[in-house]
């Protein structure tokens, strides 16, 4: 079982970052009528070049039966719809290794190169959300599978 843990700069900072309105970066701009929260993230790209998606996520049981990686770019997601939603994150391709974040709805996150995670998993009903990652020449995906899913759990 996983444990579902609150999404914090601080907990996820080893696998990338929160993308959330981070008062620190606040920057007035358009005569006042705008706040710029300036570089919550970097798309790491290599070689390839930086693109904007939407991806639209819809329930599925909670339970982890595979993770993914990107070995050649980052990969943000930025909720759409305001709705809580779930990250799965690891150090290595292997269910021990897991941790599960509750996203608020304002808050986004971007996987850094290389961290193995679970796709996409909304709570309650679809969702969309802004996806910025890479595209180009090479494979960017790299797929583990398990025999034996591992539930996640809200403490």
């Amino acid at each position: 079982m996983i444990i579902i843990e609150p999404l914090t700069s601080l907990a996820f900072a080893t696998f990338g970052s929160v993308i959330e309105a981070d008062p620190s970066t606040a920057v007035e701009i358009n005569s006042g009528y705008t706040t710029r929260f300036h570089a919550l993230a970097e798309a790491a790209t290599g070689d390839g070049q930086a693109i904007i998606s939407i991806f639209r996520g819809r329930p599925r049981e909670l339970n982890i039966a595979m993770l993914e990686r990107h070995p050649l770019g980052s990969q943000a997601f930025i909720p759409l719809g305001g709705q809580p939603w779930l990250a799965v994150v690891a150090d290595s391709p292997d269910l021990a290794n897991c941790r599960a974040f509750h996203c608020q709805g304002n808050q986004g996150l971007q996987y850094d190169v290389n961290v193995w995670h679970h796709p996409l998993l909304v709570l309650g009903e679809a969702q969309d959300f802004l996806v910025v990652d890479r595209s180009g020449e090479g494979n960017n995906l790299e797929e583990v599978f398990f025999d034996s899913p591992l539930a996640l759990t809200f403490s």
